[in-house]
């Protein structure tokens, strides 16, 4: 690794750093200035037990004194006690939910990516033929199609009427249906993305001289076309990764699968304040590294492209 590069690695990260925390404070006053709290419309609290109830977790306190507080705790990892779950910590209820939603997410993005890729060489290596006009028109479907009412489809079919897979996504094989549901639309974005670009590629000089001098089809396809379209499809699959993984929410919504996305609802409709803060923290850091990764992957690709 030479100087330059790593020079572009730690100016992202201290970039990253700055997001993070920029994304730590608007959130925090932000959540703070919403009319209500935690404990407002709970059955059989006295205003007395309310004031008792946020001296105990310092809400009592001015906000500036709460935000630097909150910003000494979490350079330890430590996002407190969560106030809707009482006797629980907000670090473990986002482990025990990124548990799930890391294996969903995960699953989902790297069966998107493979099909993804597949589907668009081959629209691409069959341009205007009925393949392509298929891939083309099914992918466009899954584009235009919101998740939840593809996840809502799925489980009509497939848990209601036919019965083969549970609606619920913490039984056995629950998770399968909300994986296809994730999957689906950047796949579909994905296919369209290596269609595109490889198209590009493919009618670049190179590609000719290539075809000119007698290389192999095979050659010039997974040696030069394919790798050479893969860079929008990595600038697209970093972000995506981590927004599948904590940001399905609505999917895990419908299949009442026990990851981090049901419990960033939960938070935010309770207004339990560390929960909403440890899980937006968290989302907004693994999409800063996702993008880190992604950006570092464009010169693993491409040698050519410089990072500055």
């Amino acid at each position: 690794m030479n100087t330059k590069t790593l020079m572009y690695i730690l100016k992202r990260i201290l970039l990253a750093v700055v997001t993070v925390w920029v994304v730590i404070t608007v959130t925090f006053f932000v959540m703070h200035a919403v009319p209500g709290g935690p404990f407002v419309g709970e059955k059989a609290v006295t205003p007395a037990v309310q004031a008792a109830m946020e001296a105990k977790y310092g809400l009592d306190k001015p906000l500036s004194e709460q935000y630097f507080t909150y910003l000494k705790d979490i350079t330890r990892l430590d996002f407190g006690p969560s106030l809707k779950s009482r006797g629980r910590y907000v670090t473990d209820m986002i482990f025990d939910g990124m548990k799930t939603s890391i294996k969903l997410g995960v699953i989902a993005a790297f069966i998107a990516l493979a099909f993804g890729v597949v589907f668009g060489a081959i629209a691409a290596l069959r341009r205007n033929k009925i393949i392509d006009r298929i891939i083309m028109v099914i992918t466009t479907a899954f584009v235009s199609m919101p998740s939840f009412i593809m996840g809502s489809l799925l489980l009509v079919v497939f848990s209601t009427k036919l019965g083969w897979l549970p609606a619920n996504g913490a039984q056995k094989n629950g998770l399968i249906l909300p994986i296809i549901t994730l999957s689906l639309y950047p796949m579909a974005y994905i296919t369209r993305l290596t269609r595109s670009s490889m198209l590009e590629v493919l009618g670049q000089d190179y590609i000719r001289t290539a075809k000119a001098k007698g290389v192999s089809g095979v050659k010039i396809i997974f040696g030069h076309a394919l790798k050479n379209s893969l860079i929008p499809v990595i600038t697209y699959f970093g972000p995506m990764l981590a927004y599948i993984v904590t940001g399905s929410l609505v999917v895990e919504q419908i299949f009442a699968v026990p990851g981090i996305g049901r419990a960033f609802v939960n938070s935010i409709t309770g207004r339990d304040y560390p929960l909403v803060m440890g899980t937006t923290i968290v989302l907004a850091t693994l999409i800063v590294i996702m993008n880190l990764i992604g950006d570092i992957m464009y010169k693993i690709v491409d040698p050519r492209i410089t990072l500055e």
